[in-house]
């Protein structure tokens, strides 16, 4: 073994496990997070809710070591049932939010004016005192946003963008034309494949806002019903599937007073916009061809709309989007990735500024000539960096783990996800000698079940893989039924020195009697451009042998592994994965649960699943050789698939054919609805017993009887 991390309590409680993650939504409730500094970085906005089992998010402000209560939703609407307009809770399913109450804010450029909603109202409240007080709306509002100056708030009400005052005057800049037509609102392909939640972008002067106006009538309608209550009308979506329509998005600038002028570029050659924003050097954007091949960065004439080129990146296979980029330094100097084979560097007016190896993942925020910027110099680490012009790049934050953050005014805060769990330090300094200066509280619950995973470097490929055992378990007792637990896809990683949510789950089912192993192989992020690029034409050759190959190594270093006794288990492309290696690999794997799995990839979206496979009119073989549509008659082994009804990312479609292709090829399995359930589910009951259902499922299908002490 290459290394271990154990930080097992002394009496974990296996049984009391399913009941806690459901409750703390994932160890997610009483962590901080969504963080903005004030100019001279003395105050921090965050949010946070009550405890590790209250969902409701509250602003918090930190300042000379203190919090202090900006505002909680409890005492300005009460404590009932929240209301929330169709577009907030679309927002919230794109960004898989799982708090209520305070969920997002804006502020101003002085981070002293700052705007929320709450249950389709608008709020305010002053960061130097005072109590929150309403601004009157149109209508429900979703995503208000103060300008630079404080002046005036604009938000999005009924598809329309408006700006109100302070005092209630309300001013609608862009009204929709109609049902398909929204203004400022991010579409689905960018908020759920893209990576862009935003659709407008306030001038730094407060005059003016970039808005985007997106047009669905030619994507396909997509109808979500609720089979558990029939008198339930079904729900239009417009989904665009691979192959098929995206929506049209345009882009205005719209003054204040009501001027408008459309931003132009060659929208047939480059149909996505994939970021925007407005900073001292003017507004501009950047956009992507179909094929996903080219990445143009556009500067805008705030006067006329003209746009001419900054900078292209190009790649035979799919340029990869980096959050946060493109961005500018204060003289100007562009801020974009830049990929060779092995490296993602960052690069800044055209120079790369780190090193070989040094793995680009996010760009935080430029300040002055600074880039704050996460990197990964080993893939079981991310952590948080600053660039400095004559100082070069230097790391933030210290402990192993995973770390984003934000940074202003020569403070950093650095939000991490340690051995020890959720943990955020607020650092002081420049060039290089960055030193702690506080803490914020993080009211998490700590896992019954800590985890106790053994890192692994695995194959010739060096698959990275983490193993976890019971802790009852001891060396030379027997042997044991093997689970794996990947995800095993894009943008995804769950091998790594923290204790996230994932290696709590994956200990717990260690904790029932199993030795589970979980592998990163070739398509996760982390670990280079050709490495994620493997996949190119095929996701799933190259991910499933990954997985096959670290657990017949694994299984020659570790005698407690019976790899006679195999299962898998996964959700979403993780559970795509493991119905594949039942179908294809029945020699190794001998039971799966697949939850939520993308069975057939021509009805996946567009931008997602055209980077990996291409338009699936040029390349139908790139989409038959990764489906599983059209393999069920290979099925020889247990399959459980289970799939919220409400899924509107991965539609219930892929399980209900897939099944029935199953059945009429005689294949027995198991297929478990869930009524109302999104591609996360969100009900606290669902969740806890999910876990049990699964568990239960795999020591049958394996024969083994279940669990070793404390489980239930």
């Amino acid at each position: 073994m290459d290394g271990t991390s154990d930080g097992a309590s002394d009496a974990p409680d296996p049984a009391g496990f399913p009941r806690q993650f459901a409750r703390t939504r994932r160890f997610s409730l009483g962590v901080p997070r969504q963080f903005t500094l004030s100019p001279d970085g003395r105050r921090v906005l965050f949010v946070r809710t009550g405890s590790g089992r209250d969902p409701v998010g509250r602003l918090w402000q930190y300042e000379d070591g203190a919090e202090r209560l900006l505002a909680d939703p409890a005492a300005l609407v009460g404590a009932g049932a929240e209301t929330v307009p169709e577009e907030e809770r679309l927002r919230r399913e794109r960004a898989r939010e799982r708090s209520v109450g305070v969920v997002a804010y804006a502020a101003d450029g002085a981070a002293r004016l700052v705007s929320f909603a709450l249950s389709g109202a608008l709020w305010a409240v002053r960061t130097d005192g005072g109590a929150p007080f309403p601004v009157a709306a149109a209508g429900p509002v979703v995503d208000p946003r103060p300008s630079p100056d404080g002046r005036y708030i604009a938000y999005v009400s009924a598809r329309s963008l408006h700006v109100v005052d302070l005092d209630g005057t309300d001013r609608q800049l862009a009204r929709s034309e109609g049902p398909e037509i929204t203004y400022g609102l991010a579409e689905y392909t960018a908020a759920e494949s893209i990576g862009r939640s935003r659709g407008y972008w306030w001038a730094p002067d407060s005059s003016r806002l970039l808005v985007a106006r997106v047009d669905t009538a030619s994507v396909e309608r997509r109808y979500l019903s609720d089979p558990a209550d029939p008198a339930k009308p079904p729900r239009a979506i417009r989904y665009p599937a691979a192959g098929t329509a995206n929506a049209e998005v345009t882009v205005e600038l719209v003054a204040l007073d009501g001027r408008r002028v459309e931003v132009a570029w060659d929208r047939a050659a480059y149909e996505y916009l994939v970021a925007a924003g407005w900073d001292a050097h003017g507004p501009f954007l950047a956009v992507q061809s179909r094929d996903q091949r080219t990445v143009r960065t556009l500067a805008v004439d705030p006067a006329t709309g003209a746009t001419r080129v900054l900078h292209e990146r190009t790649d035979p296979a799919w340029v990869e989007l980096v959050p946060g980029t493109p961005a500018r330094t204060a003289s100007g100097a562009l801020v974009l990735p830049e990929d060779t084979p092995h490296t993602r560097y960052l690069a800044v007016g055209g120079h790369r500024v780190t090193g070989d190896g040094l793995q680009l993942r996010e760009v935080l925020g430029t300040e002055g000539e600074r880039v704050l910027f996460t990197a990964s110099e080993d893939p079981t680490e991310t952590h948080v960096w600053c660039y400095e012009p004559g100082h070069g790049a230097h790391r933030l934050s210290r402990e192993p783990g995973r770390y984003g953050g934000a940074g202003r005014g020569g403070t950093a805060v650095l939000a991490g996800v340690t051995a020890r769990g959720a943990e955020v330090t607020v650092v002081r300094g420049a060039a290089g000698a960055y030193a702690p200066v506080g803490a914020l509280v993080s009211h998490a619950e700590e896992p019954v079940v800590a985890p106790r995973p053994r890192l692994l470097t695995l194959g010739e490929r060096e698959l990275r893989g983490a193993l976890y055992l019971p802790s009852w378990h001891r060396e030379g007792a027997g042997k044991l039924p093997v689970l794996l637990d990947p995800y095993g896809g894009p943008g995804l990683q769950l091998v790594g020195r923290d204790r996230g949510w994932p290696a709590c789950v994956s200990q717990w089912f260690a904790e029932q009697g199993f030795a589970v192993l979980v592998v990163d192989g070739r398509g996760t992020p982390g670990r280079g451009p050709a490495w994620e690029k493997a996949v190119h034409g095929d996701q799933l050759g190259p991910a499933l042998q990954d997985q096959v190959d670290a657990l017949r190594a694994t299984g020659e270093r570790c005698a407690a592994l019976d790899l006679g006794r195999v299962a898998i288990r996964g959700w979403s492309f993780g559970g795509f994965l493991a119905a594949a290696a039942v179908l294809h690999r029945p020699d190794v794997f001998h039971a799966a649960v697949a939850g939520a799995p993308p069975t057939d990839q021509r009805l996946y979206d567009t931008h997602w699943k055209e980077r990996f496979l291409g338009h699936p009119d040029a390349h139908p073989e790139h989409y038959a050789r990764s489906s599983l549509a059209g393999h069920g008659h290979r099925l020889r082994r247990p399959l459980l698939l289970v799939h919220g009804l409400a899924d509107d990312n991965v539609a219930a479609a892929h399980t209900l054919r897939f099944s029935a292709e199953l059945l009429a090829a005689g294949r027995p399995h198991t297929v478990l609805p869930l009524p109302g359930a999104t591609h996360s589910p969100a009900d606290d009951t669902v969740n806890e017993n999910l876990l049990r259902f699964q568990r239960d499922f795999l020591l049958d299908a394996l024969g083994t009887a279940g669990g070793g002490p404390g489980t239930g």
